[in-house]
């Protein structure tokens, strides 16, 4: 498919104005496709000519100001528009299109639980082509008028109130000027909840079987979305600009959620069905403040060109959790932030895929090039980058030039040269400089202390070594005397670094500090190390540190110390064996034990577990040991939870139970609670953990195919779905491997996965238990994933190289099958990203274990 080039839609902005779209979709013509009618009222500037974007199964009917066009001059999905004169325009289309199973588009999904149906757009980037035809480029704003043809017991939801007329049909109230990725339709027998706030309808909907799960949490979702609205309006002169405050919780929804104007889509896997912690439900209302900005800041100010994209997500990213530490229960937002995302910004950074936060705009020539731009630099290293800017520059500043930017702006697009120049017009900080060191440059800055201590005196200096300026607060921290195990805040000074060169140094009239830690606080965006002596000390007593965001910070460093070979991977394990049963932070306690599972477990120890325990005497696996250990720890954390549990230690124990279970090394202890339903002393077990277990069984070689249909049989839901196809495919079998490769990786489109079942399956597929069994399949993946890639788009492109990549095979086989595949398979965009970086992160294990090999 052609994909949009930034100098085709800049000579078409300038050719067009375009004034308001009719839109009448017909949902009724079956479960593959639907009927879609389109008319485009525009004026055109000047005579030229142009093309409107459309991808039908059939265009029908094409007529410009009531002359027929060749439905055949469509070239892929362009129709040519030529000799347009000066003057309005209307533009009608009549075609049949697609429903997606890829959550591109017009994405179907029948729930398995009662065979009711639904639809939804997920238009983002050039997806609308797939609903409707468009001139679509966000700088060609339009109002909306949509009217939709549903099955008799649906409701349909748009961006405006809607109102199903007496013939049947829904009509949705015009919207103001948005852009053509923003619209918004979703249909079904939905589950709904309504409510009134602020004098507009709000709403939240999801599929049917969900409805007593919605219900359970309706009040902590409206109270929290009441809060962040008002919030929004303490901070934004410009009040919110739509109709109605919808929020639908769909099936199969590729991201998080979607900022739709009035319409916010989120995957429903917010709609939590079995126990989930509190940190979990911090994320979820993260998500709903996350995407609540995003009505000012995307969609009544939409960037121009999508080079521009970090301005939508780095902001709505930073004043997510904002937002929600100001207006909500959730106080300590920031330390979630640290430990969740932070990372996700510091790994993307480090890799030759790395971009500017806003980069040049040669560099985002096309749609196909922005769309591989939506990683951790636009999301937490954009939102690190406008945290250090409000420490910098004063909240008060930076509110007043967001407010400016608003006002200048409203319903129109922007730049970042518009976004700075608005932010500069309201302080006497060089903004314009802060700029280009922060957002036009790649990397992370390391800040490295070194500590001399003179009887009486001691002195701090920091190497900086990177190229921006960073204002940071620096923690000093000595034993606390009534606690030895704590430790105590007895200082902590803020410290300017120059962009280049190092700070001064500091001096203080007192002895060294036991422990300093730089960037306390986390204001700032860079690694951090420690002194011989902190280090030390923060290994010994991490856990009594006083605050959760200097502990975060410590964590953070130690995971980068591990990743850049200069801590072994065991270290990190033994301070999460001596300060996790400690931690009082669910957060901290969530994150230190994913790294420690998924990536130094996984991947970072070599050797993998054998399917049945080694035979007596025989030497442990590195990996069986640290396995072992994350296992004992969670045994702590269960025994510091017994008992009755509510609020924070009822989540500890959740998340104790399943690390317990995806760190089991033998099935004994989990299939014993899988047997009894429960685990000794509680929970008992949902729908979520017996899929766990039973997940890990598979791997272990413990259960069979008639155990996972007996399971789908208790659960025959969507997510029973999606975990019967984890467990087949991760059963130790060569017909079930053969099995789930074939439906991975199959031509035919009509038995083809959707998107959420080949990311499970996917899930099963590869474990580090089953190495020799999956060797073979490593060739076979760089062979066949780019034509997989090719034939079913963009989203699928993604998951194929994020879930279907053979990571556990840390080899250098893997890596030239890999470099190879770069080489001369062709892979499409989207795989090429996605694979560059898998690749990345397969060499920087293969350096971390070369490393640790050599002490």
């Amino acid at each position: 498919m052609p994909v949009l080039k930034r100098p085709e839609a800049e000579a078409r902005a300038q050719l067009l104005h375009v004034d308001h779209y009719e839109i009448a979709l017909d949902l009724t013509h079956g479960d593959e496709e639907f009927a879609s009618r389109t008319t485009v009222h525009f004026t055109a500037r000047t005579a030229g000519d142009t093309f409107v974007e459309i991808r039908p199964a059939a265009l029908h009917t094409a007529t410009l100001d009531g002359h027929p066009l060749d439905p055949a001059a469509l070239d892929d999905n362009r129709l040519p528009l030529t000799g347009l004169t000066p003057g309005p325009h209307e533009l009608r289309l009549d075609a049949t299109m697609r429903y997606s199973r890829t959550g591109e588009g017009m994405h179907r999904f029948t729930d398995p639980a009662d065979g009711e149906s639904y639809v939804y757009t997920q238009l983002f980037m050039d997806d609308v082509q797939r609903v409707f035809g468009a001139f679509d480029q966000p700088d060609l704003k339009a109002t909306f008028a949509l009217t939709v043809t549903a099955p008799p017991t649906w409701t349909v939801l748009a961006n405006g109130r809607t109102e199903q007329l007496p013939d049947g049909t829904w009509q949705a109230a015009t919207t103001p000027r948005i852009s053509t990725y923003l619209v918004a339709v979703a249909g079904g027998p939905w589950h709904s909840v309504r409510t009134e706030h602020a004098g507009l309808p709000f709403g939240i909907h999801c599929r049917a079987s969900l409805a007593a799960h919605l219900d359970a949490d309706a009040e902590e979702i409206l109270d929290l979305t009441r809060r962040c609205y008002d919030r929004y309006h303490q901070i934004f002169q410009e009040p919110y600009p739509f109709d109605s405050y919808d929020q639908a919780f769909v099936p199969e929804f590729n991201a998080g959620a979607m900022e739709n104007p009035g319409l916010v889509t989120f995957r429903d896997e917010f709609v939590f069905r079995s126990a989930v912690t509190d940190t979990e439900r911090q994320t979820r209302g993260m998500v709903i403040a996350h995407e609540m900005a995003h009505m000012w800041f995307g969609d009544l100010v939409t960037l121009q060109w999508w080079d521009d994209i970090w301005l939508n997500e780095s902001f709505a990213e930073y004043m997510g959790y904002q937002v929600l530490s100001e207006a909500t229960r959730f106080t300590d937002t920031w330390t979630d932030f640290a430990v969740a995302r932070k990372g996700w910004g510091y790994d993307a950074d480090q890799r030759p895929s790395t971009h500017p936060v806003a980069p040049a705009p040669q560099d985002v020539p096309d749609t196909a090039s922005a769309l591989l731009n939506f990683d951790g630099i636009s999301y937490a290293k954009g939102a690190s980058a406008l945290r250090q800017l409000v420490a910098w520059m004063g909240e008060k500043d930076f509110l007043a030039g967001i407010n400016d930017h608003f006002a200048r702006h409203r319903f129109g697009n922007a730049t970042l040269a518009d976004f700075i120049d608005s932010l500069a017009r309201s302080t006497d900080r060089d903004v314009h400089a802060w700029a280009e060191r922060w957002l036009r440059t790649t990397g992370v800055d390391t800040l490295t202390p070194a500590v001399a201590e003179e009887p009486g005196t001691w002195h701090l200096d920091i190497a900086h070594t990177g190229n921006r300026p960073h204002r940071i607060a620096v923690g000093a921290y000595d034993p606390d005397p009534g606690h030895p195990d704590r430790l105590a805040l007895r200082d902590r000074f803020d410290v300017d670094i120059p962009a280049d060169g190092h700070p001064a140094r500091h001096t203080f009239p007192q002895a060294a500090p036991a422990l300093v830690v730089l960037n306390d606080g986390d204001l700032t965006y860079a690694k951090v190390r420690f002194d011989a002596a902190s280090w030390e000390t923060a290994a010994r007593a991490l856990s009594g540190l006083p605050d959760p965001l200097t502990r975060a910070v410590v964590w953070n460093a130690a995971r980068d110390l591990v990743r850049d070979g200069e801590l072994p991977p065991t270290a990190y394990l033994d301070a999460a064996r001596a300060h996790l049963p400690h931690e009082t932070d669910l957060a901290i306690v969530q994150g230190v034990l994913a790294f420690a599972r998924t990536q130094i477990a996984d991947r970072y120890l070599p050797s993998p577990t054998p399917t049945t325990p080694p035979a007596q005497g025989a030497p442990r696996t590195a990996r069986h040991t640290a396995l072992t250990t994350l296992a004992a720890l969670s045994r702590d954390l269960l025994r510091r939870t017994e008992g009755p549990g509510h609020g924070p230690e009822a989540g500890l124990r959740l998340t104790a139970v399943r690390a317990f279970v995806d760190s089991a090394t033998g099935p004994e202890s989990i299939q014993e609670w899988l047997h009894d339903g429960s685990v000794p002393g509680g929970p008992d077990l949902d729908h979520e953990l017996r899929w766990r277990i039973l997940g890990r069984l598979a791997t272990l070689g413990a259960t069979t195919e008639d155990a996972i249909a007996a399971e789908l049989a208790r659960d025959q839901s969507a997510t029973g779905q999606e975990g019967a196809a984890r467990c087949r495919a991760a059963l130790p079998d060569p017909a079930a491997k053969q099995a789930a490769w074939d439906a991975l990786f199959t031509t035919d489109e009509e038995s083809a996965l959707s998107n959420y079942l080949f990311t499970a399956t996917a899930a099963g597929f590869w474990a580090p238990e089953q190495q020799d069994l999956l060797r073979p399949y490593v060739a076979r993946y760089f062979a066949e994933v780019p034509a997989l890639a090719a034939r079913r788009g963009p989203a699928l492109a993604k998951a194929a190289g994020r879930h279907a990549f053979p990571a556990v095979l840390v080899e250098d086989a893997t890596l030239h099958h890999g470099e190879r595949c770069l080489a001369e398979g062709d892979p499409t965009p989207a795989l090429r990203r996605t694979l560059d970086d898998q690749l990345d992160d397969l060499r920087r294990a293969l350096m971390v274990r070369a490393a640790d090999a050599q002490r």
